[in-house]
């Protein structure tokens, strides 16, 4: 929106009495926005709510589209683009390096971003779409054969100093394609009632960002009851759990001989292995521990075979596709990795546990310890996966995929134990 027209704009809002039917319109628009944001409304049913309340209003919205930046290690941000003939929300998720594609880079959302970061509060943008000389950006020249008339921006920034921890601000668009464009009242409204709805958009914004940041580095379950009010030191549940103990065997001789970011990319082929069969059976990993990792499949009495074989099914996944892993890498002479996993039934405590001011949300009791020697047992034994005998009998049944190897003594446990291994060899 050029200066004189937002000036324009700013000077009908400071000396508008709000007792005419616009005023009412702001008004109501306004609050609604405010009621929206403090029951905690998420950021599609406010964008939703705020479109459907213009077209009501009259205004004749073709498309409208919003996008905010996010503070996630898969996502750079995310939108919602409202479409008059769908009527409904189409949202998106951006991943990290898209502000640099050319695509975005030429785009009206750009200009108004590189004009915040000059310095001018607010900015805004008008392109009257039917005047040749106002398609000056390649998205405005694709609307137009579309019917586009009028297109409008906005960027409301959140905060000041580069917190990003609610969001950086966010940027609107609304297209029409009534001819002649949007009047002076509707200009008007969306002046008026944009800084409202931004606000309730920066509320939940900050949940989406606490959110995600707990699910990634406290695990999706764990983060959920973190962020649901589970915060008290000593607060915990008893859960019937498979615990997975996963290591890299060996690490120390490649962590020695590899370059650290070599090392670091080893690290992350491999967990993201892991991790990603655990994702498909219902595990859920709780920490890295250097290179080992920490995992449970919690379980009800009635689902514990069930549960079971999901592990068991997990782990022929991960370890063959780790062997896969190693094949790509070895030709490609890069540092390989050899796994051992093992798996134990039992029950743990599970929660909050640590110092007053420095928590870990965890699993703790006497079967975590025994995993941790087990797996310890994978490389004298000779086998990459070992389970207990107290994994076997939650099978309920036999399954040829597991092989006894005996009694062996865990260390710091009293009596010997009897191990299985599994066969990865064996149907899955």
């Amino acid at each position: 929106m050029p200066p004189d027209d937002r000036a324009e704009a700013i000077s009908r809002l400071q000396i508008r009495t709000f007792d005419d039917a616009l005023g009412h319109r702001i008004i109501g628009t306004h609050m609604w926005a405010v009621r929206e944001g403090l029951r905690g409304a998420g950021a599609y049913e406010l964008f939703d709510g705020f479109c459907q309340r213009l077209v009501i209003d009259g205004i004749e919205l073709w498309r409208a589209h919003l996008a905010m930046e996010t503070l996630h290690p898969q996502w750079s941000g995310y939108g919602y683009t409202w479409r008059r003939d769908l009527n409904a929300i189409e949202p998106e998720q951006y991943v990290h390096g898209s502000t640099e594609d050319a695509d975005f880079l030429g785009s009206p959302f750009n200009e108004l971003i590189v004009r915040a970061q000059a310095g001018e509060e607010n900015p805004s943008m008008r392109r009257r779409v039917e005047e040749d000389d106002q398609r000056d950006f390649p998205v405005l020249a694709e609307f137009f054969p579309a019917g586009a008339t009028d297109y409008l921006a906005y960027l409301f920034t959140f905060g000041k100093g580069g917190d990003r921890s609610q969001g950086t601000g966010i940027v609107y668009s609304f297209v029409t394609d009534r001819r002649g464009g949007f009047s002076d009242d509707e200009t008007t409204l969306l002046q008026a009632t944009l800084p409202g709805l931004s606000l309730a958009m920066k509320a939940h914004a900050g949940y989406v960002i606490a959110s995600g940041l707990l699910g990634t580095y406290l695990g999706e379950d764990a983060g959920r009851r973190v962020h649901a009010g589970s915060i008290m030191r000593g607060s915990v549940d008893t859960l019937r759990a498979v615990i997975w103990y996963a290591d890299i065997r060996g690490f120390t001789t490649v962590s020695d001989s590899a370059p650290g970011p070599v090392v670091v990319e080893l690290l992350n082929e491999v967990f993201e292995i892991l991790t990603a069969s655990l994702r498909v059976h219902g595990g859920q990993v709780l920490k890295f521990i250097g290179d080992g990792m920490l995992a449970i499949f919690s379980f009800e009495e009635h689902d514990r075979a069930e549960t079971c074989r999901h592990a068991l099914d997990a782990a022929i996944e991960a370890m063959r596709n780790i062997d896969e892993m190693n094949k790509a890498r070895a030709a490609a002479g890069i540092p390989v990795a050899s796994v051992d996993l093992a798996l134990h039934l039992g029950e743990v405590l599970y929660g909050n546990v640590g110092a007053t001011d420095r928590l870990d949300f965890t699993v703790i009791g006497p079967a975590v310890n025994e995993v941790a020697r087990i797996e310890a047992l994978c490389e004298p034994l000779g086998r990459p996966v070992l389970v207990s005998a107290e994994f076997v009998a939650g099978v309920m049944g036999a399954d040829d995929r597991l092989e006894s190897l005996g009694r062996h003594a865990l260390r710091g446990i009293r009596e010997p134990k009897e191990i299985f291994a599994l066969d990865l060899g064996g149907g899955g």
